[in-house]
């Protein structure tokens, strides 16, 4: 006769991930303040303001006091807002305001809470994703996913792509001063193709994307930026752009998601003028599990799970995943027949990597 012997409980460890899991849980609750806060105008009207009362930031933005006045108290119980007792008023902080209230700030990430609410209104997909092993391509997803990922990344891009990332490529901000044609590979709303020709004014870019609303959206984005001169926007695989012999190709956090990023890369290669080259951006990442086991890699690894991977399965792909690291893209690369592949760059979100021929 065989028994089971079951471990004690630890009550110690046991309340302490507890606690974690409620903080957790706390903070699933405040990211649909957040998304409340930026849609009501509420951080906007708080921003540059000063200490302001519940009924004062209700008048400010057209609410009604009473719910201000609950959504105030959930702000400042999660630091999102400061709270002044004395004088029972509530501040929202310049450093708040750059997170929370500017669209224009290079950390701008009150839009970037409409991805995990895509995931939540998609998650049947999901579900039957992981029961059949198939696929769920990006166009399938509820809007706000599309809206969340373009304004959460134009943050990133534009404290990062011109001042950082294409200085780091060798050779390649020259070519762009001079005058040079881009391709950008899997554009979604066009904000990276758009920020480029805004900083190179004598090159032409050309943004290529399978998601027809993107590229409609992309162009008015170029319409808003007034580069429609110089930036043409098409429904695209990244396998079937056409030869213009690029200088240089950009994918932007997108390639991982592809069916066959191989194939993907083996055309660009094709397309490129000699000494051209490719930049890939990915998110940042170890090359093993174990180096990914902090708090951005589990964003990363919970975007891969419902978006990333199951695209790339709905086009019969390898699905790398969004952490595949620089080893795996190397290796991509390589099999395409780009075997200069360098990184050149890393910040705690994103990697750049310059594959040449």
């Amino acid at each position: 006769m065989t028994t089971t012997m079951t471990k004690p409980i630890d009550e110690t460890k046991l309340n302490e991930f507890l606690g974690h899991v409620i903080n957790d849980l706390s903070a699933s609750y405040g990211g649909v303040m957040v998304s409340l806060g930026r849609k009501l105008g509420l951080y906007r009207a708080m921003a540059g303001a000063g200490p302001v009362s519940p009924t004062e930031l209700a008048r400010r933005s057209g609410c009604a006091e009473r719910y201000v006045r609950e959504w105030l108290n959930t702000q400042a119980a999660g630091g999102y807002v400061a709270f002044h007792p004395l004088s029972q008023t509530y501040e929202l902080t310049a450093e708040q305001a750059m997170v929370l209230a500017d669209p224009d700030s290079p950390v701008f990430v009150a839009p970037a809470w409409e991805v995990p609410g895509s995931m939540w209104l998609d998650q049947e997909r999901t579900i039957r994703a992981f029961r059949t092993g198939e696929g769920v391509p990006w166009g399938d997803h509820s809007p706000q996913l599309y809206e969340g990922v373009a304004a959460f990344y134009r943050s990133a891009y534009s404290g990062s792509l011109a001042q950082k990332w294409l200085p780091a490529l060798d050779g390649v901000v020259e070519r762009l001063e001079a005058g040079a044609k881009v391709a950008d590979v899997g554009c979604g709303y066009g904000h990276s193709t758009v920020l480029m020709a805004k900083a190179f004014t004598r090159s032409t870019f050309h943004g290529f994307d399978t998601h027809r609303g993107s590229i409609e959206a992309a162009r008015e984005v170029a319409r808003d930026g007034e580069v429609e001169d110089r930036v043409a926007f098409e429904v695209c695989e990244a396998g079937s752009i056409p030869n213009e012999q690029f200088d240089l190709v950009c994918f932007f956090d997108c390639l991982h998601d592809m069916g066959d990023p191989v194939a993907a890369l083996r055309r660009v290669r094709e397309t490129l003028k000699p000494g051209g080259s490719v930049m890939i951006v990915e998110p940042a990442a170890a090359d093993s599990v174990e180096g990914n086991l902090n708090p951005i890699g589990r964003l990363f690894y919970a975007a891969s799970t419902t978006l990333c991977c199951p695209h790339s399965v709905s086009e019969n792909g390898i699905a790398i995943g969004a952490q595949a690291g620089v080893k795996r893209l190397a290796e991509v690369c390589a099999k395409a027949g780009l075997s200069r592949v360098e990184k050149v760059f890393e910040d705690p979100f994103n990697m750049v990597l310059q594959a040449q021929v």
